[in-house]
């Protein structure tokens, strides 16, 4: 039975949980997760835990922030006049919304903090600074 490796695109089955218990998102219900190991597709953490594995291999692999989503970047949030902010925009805290630099690259942001005068807005993935945890199973691999 052959072993994944970098270069291999592997197919596998996960949940993905918080320290809390908490489930960020999972396969299940889905198509497995594909990726090419070792291509930088998915969080390096995860990268690293998949060679060696062979199909239907399990393992649980803990992950720092370092190594998922990175720390939260205090220069990822920004303050803007709520004046600015269309009035049918949604401002509740945790709503998701999408900006356009002025060089038309789109930024996910999130609202962090709404005042009467601002609304901080984050550009955070919503899993910075959270160390993760994955229980993963190998259901394919096509060898390079």
């Amino acid at each position: 039975m052959s072993q994944a490796k970098s270069g291999d695109t592997v197919r596998i089955h996960y949940t993905g949980t918080l320290k809390s218990g908490e489930t960020f998102d999972s396969s299940d219900g889905r198509d497995p997760l594909e990726f090419v190991v070792g291509s930088g597709q998915i969080i390096p953490g995860l990268d690293v835990a998949i060679p060696g594995m062979v199909v239907g291999d399990k393992k649980t692999v803990e992950i720092a922030c370092a190594d998922a989503y990175g720390e939260t970047n205090s220069e990822a949030r920004q303050s803007v006049p709520r004046g600015e902010i269309p009035d049918n925009i949604p401002l509740e805290i945790g709503t998701q919304l999408q900006m356009q630099t002025p060089q038309g690259q789109v930024v996910h942001v999130t609202v962090a903090e709404v005042t009467d005068a601002e609304v901080t807005l984050d550009a955070n993935h919503p899993l910075a600074g959270k160390d993760l945890i994955f229980a993963i199973e190998m259901v394919g691999i096509d060898a390079a």
